[in-house]
């Protein structure tokens, strides 16, 4: 358990069917490269051995990826991630934006992985979902605090997904099966997130100094 400001969170417990479900996910999530084919592969292995709520969308998202040429999977992505705000993949702009407090939690998640002895590369963001879901296979109590304290970004993106018939909601609906329903507050934070947007203040990323709140296009995230 955990308090803050008064009220007592709970924290969701694991199954260890998680942190493969979360290394699977991860796979998907990253930019579909020349590598792409061997990771879709292992993830649509890993999918068969998970509970049919997780498992079901990612071998939608595994069907239609093994029917696109690997170009047209690439530029999909491209023009879905990396140039629309509404299905941005950084998990700490939905609750901050492209602000100072945005800096302040990307800091913070690079101590919570550096704690847990984990080191990103150096053009990795440590928000970007991919990152988080492949952190949370390998340290799944902790994963899966920093994934609920997102959830309400997580379910905004998956939710905007849905809306575009994108590919890639059925990578989301699945990282939303390994998580407790919503109920209360979190449900109340996704209606008042999607109604209100992200914070809109202009001040860059310090400490991390980037003066925009997404990579260039052709990043695209983790690759």
């Amino acid at each position: 358990m955990k308090s803050i400001q008064g009220k007592t969170t709970r924290r969701a417990p694991t199954e260890p069917w998680h942190s493969y479900a979360w290394q699977a996910q991860s796979l998907l999530l990253a930019y579909p490269d020349e590598e792409f084919e061997q990771r879709l592969a292992l993830a649509s292995r890993v999918a068969a051995t998970l509970p049919d709520p997780v498992a079901r969308p990612l071998l939608d998202f595994t069907a239609h990826a093994e029917q696109t040429t690997p170009a047209d999977l690439a530029a999909t992505y491209v023009a879905t991630f990396d140039h629309r705000k509404r299905c941005c993949l950084y998990l700490t702009y939905y609750a901050h934006g492209d602000t100072r407090k945005r800096g302040t939690a990307l800091l913070r998640l690079k101590q919570t992985y550096a704690a847990a002895g984990w080191r990103l590369a150096d053009d990795e963001l440590p928000d970007h979902l991919a990152v988080v879901l492949e952190f949370a296979a390998t340290d799944p109590a902790t994963g899966t605090r920093l994934l609920t304290e997102h959830r309400a970004g997580l379910e905004l993106l998956r939710l905007a997904l849905n809306d575009d018939d994108s590919p890639w909601a059925h990578v989301l609906d699945s990282v939303s099966a390994t998580l407790p329903a919503l109920a209360g507050d979190d449900r109340a934070a996704v209606l008042r997130l999607a109604a209100e947007g992200p914070p809109e203040e202009q001040v860059g990323l310090d400490p991390y100094a980037s003066p925009v709140f997404l990579p260039d296009p052709v990043v695209g995230g983790p690759r």
